[in-house]
């Protein structure tokens, strides 16, 4: 037994190119992980017909035109996920550079003038017509794939601030002022955000990672103070009442048809809120419309789906048979749950706008499919065992 154990702790902490069937085996995937993201993906679809009926059909006259296009969207991001799944996932440690590099590069191209596409004043989109996508939303995954590789040959390095931590920053830094100047604060801040709880789960020490924190404070409190249309929405979180028919509208209405819905809602596609009084109310504010729909008691059932969903994917990292696949899926699932909850706090006025969807549930391609290819590497993780889990 304690032969088979020391087998298991190399295994899960060898950095090397290790005998990897001699650490784990195949076992079947997550099936209650699967269920939830089924759900969160069913639900989406459900709201999102209901949250865009009245505005698609205002704008191509067709209440199920946004519904048919996620389903389009849930298509290819399936399809990309069966491949991710199937893949072996060790292939992308050493293919982690090359990812990065690329997602840097898109993220340069969709700031070019006539590369990048301008919508609602904000250049976040490459493509034309009816295919376009969302470099950040990639550079979520990148980042996450990147960190996981070197912290997985790290070691205890990472407990030094000069030699271990600091130079992870770089790059997760380097992504987050590239996306601040599309200008997408939300998404910028969840590129830091994951990277700190990847690096906190590999062991940096907190004091280092609160000093890097406050070091950065400055630079972003000066965007936000040069920007107008940042400090705008700061100053609407602080107290969006004060000017509730412009800045503050966002917050005031999305904090009405919550307090519309009670505890029951006012029933599945009853809701006043998407007829033109809330904004973004099938991609940002969705959430908004699940409270007003399905009450107190559907968005706590969103909110448990997502807490069962963090809980399986840490059992996951616990369980992978080498520490690429632990970071790898911490940072998935850091990257989901993270989002999840800083667009739940921006609904309820607990957050500053940043204008992030709620995962597997708001409308948009570019995150939908790579959420899903995110717990795809998360249950591709899971499909191994270390052999001190099966003693």
């Amino acid at each position: 037994m304690r032969s088979a154990a020391r087998v298991a702790e190399a295994a899960r902490y060898d950095t090397r190119e290790h005998a990897s069937l001699r650490s784990f085996i195949a076992t079947p995937p997550d099936t209650i992980l699967f269920a939830v993201v089924a759900a969160l993906v069913g639900i989406g679809l459900v709201m999102i017909f209901s949250a865009s009926s009245a505005t698609a059909y205002s704008e191509h006259q067709d209440v199920t035109y946004y519904a048919k296009r996620q389903i389009m969207w849930l298509v290819v991001g399936l399809i990309c996920a069966f491949g991710a799944y199937r893949i072996d996932y060790h292939a992308l440690k050493k293919a982690a550079p090359y990812i990065v590099i690329a997602s840097f590069l898109s993220l340069v191209a969709v700031l070019v003038p006539h590369v990048g596409l301008v919508v609602n004043g904000a250049r976040r989109w490459i493509g034309a017509s009816f295919i376009t996508f969302q470099p950040s939303e990639f550079a979520k995954l990148a980042l996450v794939i990147f960190l996981a590789a070197k912290l997985s040959v790290r070691g205890e390095k990472i407990g030094s601030l000069a030699k271990g931590l600091f130079p992870l920053c770089i790059p997760a830094f380097a992504m987050a002022v590239l996306v601040m100047k599309e200008p997408d604060m939300g998404t910028a801040s969840l590129l830091v955000m994951t990277s700190f709880a990847m690096f906190f789960a590999a062991g940096a020490r907190l004091p280092h990672l609160i000093a890097i924190g406050l070091a950065t404070l400055p630079p972003v409190i000066a965007t936000i103070l040069v920007s107008p249309y940042q400090r705008a929405r700061i100053f609407a979180f602080i107290d969006p009442w004060k000017d509730p028919q412009n800045y503050g509208f966002h917050i005031v209405q999305s904090l009405l048809a919550l307090g519309s819905g009670g505890v029951l809602g006012v029933g599945l596609g009853a809701s006043r809120a998407k007829f033109f009084y809330l904004p973004e109310q099938y991609t940002d504010f969705i959430f908004s419309v699940i409270g007003e729909e399905l009450g107190y008691v559907g968005t706590v059932a969103v909110v448990v789906l997502f807490l069962i969903f963090a809980y399986r994917c840490i059992k996951v990292a616990l369980a992978a048979p080498d520490r690429f696949g632990f970071f790898l899926v911490i940072g998935c699932m850091a990257s989901i749950v993270i989002q999840a909850f800083v667009n739940i706090g921006v609904v309820t006025s607990s957050w500053p706008v940043t204008g992030v969807p709620l995962p597997f549930i708001s409308f948009g391609g570019s995150s939908l499919i790579v959420n899903l290819v995110g717990v795809a590497l998360i249950m591709n993780v899971g499909r191994h065992r270390r052999v001190a889990d099966l003693e």
